[in-house]
């Protein structure tokens, strides 16, 4: 694939809880053939370190990648397949590089995801701020007027904090609260991070199949996904 045929998806991942709701992301992006553009913040290695033990790092991203994204909700290794195809579909870019491609409008990209988002994110983001790579990602993508996509893992929320979603959502941001559902028919940890996943990849517009679409019968969150 030629630089010029390259679209990505940029996914942000920021210092909230919730590396799982980031890897249950990245999966769906790949499985659906999407290039992918991330960018992990300072304060979010420090979750994820916390989270499963895996230190991300610049010179090794492709390698910790990998462990992260094989890696189930419940914590054991090996939980998913990752292929070097579908690795080569993602492109990672140094939280402090402000000379990266998504810091420019100009960069192609189709939109971008901020999975999970600390409420200093979405402080950051609603005042326009850029002080980090994906702080200033997320400002291209609204001035660009391309789909941004922020959500938000917190509780409780602060009234500051709730203006700063509308002021997102004015922007044109979908705001995403990590809420998972469970009409769906979860039975496992993973099925609870996989439905937020999915909302995330539905507010994109990418196809997926992490979890199981309300269809207007009571009773169907209680039946296996094969009846």
């Amino acid at each position: 694939m030629t630089h010029q045929q390259r679209r990505p998806w940029i996914v942000g991942v920021s210092g909230a809880s919730g590396t799982p709701f980031a890897a249950a992301v990245l999966r769906g992006l790949l499985a659906g053939g999407e290039s992918v553009d991330l960018v992990v913040s300072r304060a979010s290695r420090l979750t994820l370190l916390d989270e499963t033990g895996i230190a991300f790092r610049d010179g090794h991203w492709r390698e910790d990648l990998r462990c992260w994204l094989e890696r189930g909700a419940d914590g054991k290794s090996g939980t998913f397949a990752v292929g070097d195809a579908e690795l080569e579909r993602v492109r990672h870019w140094p939280a402090g590089d402000l000379a990266a491609g998504p810091s420019s409008g100009s960069y192609p990209a189709k939109g971008m995801l901020i999975v999970p988002a600390s409420t200093a994110c979405v402080a950051g983001v609603a005042l326009g701020l850029s002080k980090d790579l994906l702080q200033r990602a997320a400002s291209v993508t609204l001035k660009e007027r391309r789909p941004l996509v922020v959500a938000v893992r917190e509780t409780p929320l602060s009234g500051q904090t709730l203006k700063q979603m509308v002021a997102l959502d004015e922007a044109g941001a979908i705001v995403l609260p990590a809420s998972p559902a469970f009409y769906a028919g979860a039975t496992h940890i993973q099925d609870l991070v996989d439905f937020v996943a999915g909302r995330v990849l539905d507010a994109a517009g990418v196809e997926h199949r992490l979890y199981r679409r309300w269809e207007g019968e009571l009773g169907g969150g209680s039946r296996s996904p094969g009846d």
